[in-house]
């Protein structure tokens, strides 16, 4: 059943036509040299950052600070990284994340009456997203980073009051002033906004064994893992996790049904879009667990037999055999996992309010 990977190296130029709607591929330019792969080549999409939020250092480094920092939240317990923590894979490892109010560290076991709607979407390679959230809502990370504010049960905090606050705190205002010199009241939620989408932007994942195998390293991937790899390109995985970010723009309806959510269908009201979620990157999901917007699959080679399973069942995929679901899970587990650019915890944070903790995990 194995795709035979000799048959694909006439396709393998660089191009963004067969890549399914991957807007951040690169034209064109020479061919690829690299060990076989099932699918179009095509480089890993280059940065990129909206031309009135151009990425600085002083810029990231705020974004740093706030993300990780308490003040945001009416609570001050609360950050960003309660609910994106490098810990679990820029999630929570929660099925439903917790926000205000919220007992114990990070990860599994942390309990409170805030329990979000949905899952906490893994940040990584987030910059290269052109909708937000798993119903598309917002179209930029600067929309995206205040979204959680407004929310009552993540950080619920005045977005006003928070401004305020912020500038009282005197690390900040001279944090603030040298991020945005150019303006003349650079405390602002536009520039709270700002300094944290720079940092999120910094959230990338390129240097997995996929990416060494891509670039001329034969050895990155094991027997096992290239089997896995020509069986996501037939099972059609690739269709809508589409290579080199393994994500897309696409919304899908993954046969998971819900009265109180109706996914995309909310943002644009229209009926054929309820039920329908946006696809998810698969680069790093082996530390996002549990998986799907509801957070109703919690192993990741389960996660993958109900894609194929489901997609078996509307003629999407052949079937698959138990050993051969083993390989795809695999291949996303080992060949797309690279934490080496994961953001760094500060010890500290100008608030003076303390760090939100992660529980523990054992380190793969």
């Amino acid at each position: 059943m194995v795709v035979a990977r000799t048959a694909f190296t006439a396709l393998l130029l660089l191009g963004s036509s067969l890549l399914g709607g991957c807007g951040d591929s690169e034209p064109a330019e020479t061919a690829y040299t690299g060990p076989p792969i099932p699918w179009a080549f095509a480089p890993f999409p280059k940065e990129r950052a909206p031309k009135d939020n151009p990425t600085t250092p002083a810029k990231v480094e705020l974004g740093r600070l706030l993300f990780y920092d308490p003040i945001l939240s009416t609570d001050g317990l609360v950050a960003c990284a309660t609910c994106h923590s490098e810990i679990w894979g820029l999630s929570d490892g929660l099925p439903r994340s917790v926000g205000i109010g919220g007992v114990g560290a990070t990860g599994p076991g942390r309990t409170g009456p805030n329990v979000t709607r949905r899952n906490a979407p893994t940040l990584w390679n987030v910059s290269h997203k052109k909708t937000l959230f798993w119903d598309g809502r917002a179209s930029s990370l600067e929309e995206q980073a205040l979204a959680p504010l407004a929310d009552a049960k993540e950080l619920g905090r005045d977005l006003g009051e928070l401004v305020t606050a912020l500038a009282a705190v005197n690390e900040y205002a001279e944090r603030f002033a040298a991020a945005f010199p150019a303006d003349s009241a650079p405390i602002s939620g536009t520039n709270l906004a700002r300094a944290i989408a720079a940092f999120e932007r910094s959230f990338t994942s390129r240097l997995a064994p996929y990416d060494r195998y891509v670039a001329g390293d034969a050895g990155a991937l094991d027997t096992e893992s290239i089997r896995g790899m020509e069986l996501f390109a037939e099972a059609k995985c690739a269709t809508c996790h589409v290579p080199p970010l393994f994500d897309s723009p696409k919304f899908a309806d993954r046969g998971v049904e819900s009265e109180d959510d109706r996914g995309r269908g909310e943002i644009t009201g229209a009926p054929a879009d309820d039920g329908l979620f946006q696809v998810p990157t698969l680069r790093n999901t082996r530390d996002s667990e549990p998986y799907f917007h509801d957070g109703s699959t919690q192993d990741l080679r389960d996660a993958v037999e109900r894609e194929v399973l489901f997609a078996v069942a509307r003629g999407e995929s052949p079937a698959l055999a138990a050993d051969e679901i083993d390989a795809i899970a695999r291949f996303i587990d080992k060949a797309l996992t690279d934490r080496t650019q994961e953001p760094h915890r500060p010890k500290t944070v100008p608030s003076g309010l303390p760090v939100p903790k992660d529980g523990f995990r054992i380190p793969r």
